[in-house]
């Protein structure tokens, strides 16, 4: 599968991207080169390999769920570079 030029400009278009003329070629050249490897990529024997999701196996490592103290307001607040009735005063963002 070849790409056009009217290709480059329609995934520009929908990228809301902007694209010269003396890049055009250089895009062409690009897009038809990923075209080719994915070509070259779907040739290849897959028949015995297992879908995976990752390469290499997961397992999660849980620890026990164990109430623990927690910090002391006074001491969570103390390096706090400003505090109001006891919680951490910051800028305001959203106006």
């Amino acid at each position: 599968m070849k790409v056009s030029g009217k290709d480059v400009e329609n995934v520009a278009g929908l990228s809301r991207l902007r694209i010269t003329e003396d890049k055009m070629d250089k895009y062409l050249i690009e897009f038809n080169d990923f075209l080719e490897y994915v070509d070259m990529l779907q040739k290849v024997d897959t028949e015995n390999v297992e879908p995976t999701a990752h390469v290499l196996p997961l397992q999660n490592v849980f620890r026990e769920d164990e109430i623990k103290p927690s910090l002391d307001r006074d001491m969570a607040l103390s390096n706090a570079p400003e505090k109001e009735n006891g919680y951490f005063k910051v800028p305001r963002i959203i106006e």
